[in-house]
């Protein structure tokens, strides 16, 4: 009998092990019998992925807490190289961790393993010459969106377009009023969700220009509501401490939920750049983003950064569908000015495109990605 198709996989957070997840349930609807193994989390564990380390063992961000952690981190990658070589797989399957994944799939390949990287390093944005270093480490990468393919394609880096998770999973059309009621926000006026972000810095660089701008918005419409998501209690803490320095005499709702039912139940939404804007454009809702950083990180950006925009949306169009107010420019006034013109205009032009890139990038990812891994090994 021929043994089962054998797949060696390593996601390294929680949003990979969602993908994941996805990607073995896509395998096994053609390979009900595959087999898994390498690092997974709860949701891969539970589609009978092998976890040989505990996925915790990959969750480290920031230079000196990765310092700290890196006798261990080579351990660990020594320690799945030596089983990949003992117990050989069809095929490798590293999903986002750059940093831990395409070192492991560099030495895999040279062993003689084929090997994917699925979800692309923004390499497209800045310090593009790690392509290099991708095209020897990988024999596919798996990207979520079409300039991503673009960029490789450019290098002759072998890359497929698979389509985004988040556009699969978030309706062409979303409830506003159900995601009032599930917020117990009051259904007959206007809401302004305000999002400055998930980590302790974002909030600390982004609390104040977003809250000064919230007050000049209330002094124009007493009635407007302010929806905050915050992602746990530190968060919303921080938050808190700022609004009460800043505006005591402001209402804010705050929220210990996904940014997704905050957006869903807003008019219009004031953000922090990042994976959110892709998330408020996919939920269909007008969004001014703003963003700063220290100024150190802010010179390396503006050296490194190779990109136009930086909110995927307008990546994505190549346009700037949506405004951006960055460093010095994200001040209180120029929120303020855009936000109204949001509130009190016609948006239906913007929310049809965002509808139609919606279409772009839902492409039912898991099944392509899935489809791609298999074609490269000669399966599909």
């Amino acid at each position: 009998m021929e043994r089962p198709l054998r797949i060696g996989i390593v996601a390294g957070e929680l949003s990979g092990d969602t993908l994941g997840e996805g990607f073995i349930k896509a395998i096994k609807q053609q390979y009900p019998d595959a087999e898994f193994v390498g690092i997974s989390g709860p949701k891969m564990i539970a589609q009978g992925c092998d976890s040989l380390f505990d996925m915790e063992e990959l969750a480290v961000m920031g230079l000196v807490e990765v310092l700290g952690r890196l006798r261990r981190l080579l351990h660990v990658k020594a320690e799945l190289v030596t089983y990949f070589t003992e117990n050989p797989v069809d095929v490798f399957v590293g999903i986002d961790a750059p940093d831990f994944n395409l070192r492991l799939e560099l030495d895999l390949k040279k062993a003689g393993t084929k090997t994917v990287h699925y979800v692309s390093p923004s390499v497209w944005a800045w310090r593009q010459k790690r392509i290099h270093k991708i095209a020897e480490a990988t024999d596919l990468v798996l990207a979520f969106l079409p300039f991503e393919k673009a960029f490789y394609d450019k290098f002759q880096v072998p890359c497929e377009f698979v389509g985004h998770t988040l556009a699969d999973t978030i309706p062409l059309e979303s409830d506003a009023k159900h995601a009032r009621e599930l917020l117990g926000l009051a259904a007959d006026k206007k809401w302004l969700a305000v999002l400055p972000g998930s980590r302790s810095n974002e909030l600390k660089m982004l609390s104040q220009p977003f809250i000064e701008a919230c007050v000049k918005l209330h002094q124009d419409d007493p009635d407007l509501g302010f929806v905050v998501a915050a992602v746990n209690e530190k968060r919303k803490q921080q938050f808190i401490e700022a609004w009460q320095s800043i505006a005591p005499q402001l209402d804010f709702h705050i929220v210990l939920d996904t940014a997704r039912n905050v957006i869903t139940a807003a008019d219009a939404v004031l953000l922090a750049s990042g994976t959110v804007a892709l998330e408020c454009m996919l939920l269909k809702r007008p969004m001014v983003v703003g963003y700063k950083m220290n100024a150190i990180t802010a010179f390396l950006a503006k050296w490194l950064v190779k990109t136009k925009y930086v909110s995927l949306p307008n990546i994505l169009a190549d346009d700037e569908i949506v405004k951006e107010f960055l460093l010095e420019a994200c001040t209180p006034e120029n929120l303020y000015n855009e936000l109204t013109t949001l509130l009190s205009s016609d948006q239906s032009a913007v929310i049809a495109k965002f509808t139609e890139m919606h279409h772009w990038i839902r492409k039912d990812a898991d099944k392509q990605a899935a489809n791609a891994v298999l074609n490269l090994i000669g399966k599909l």
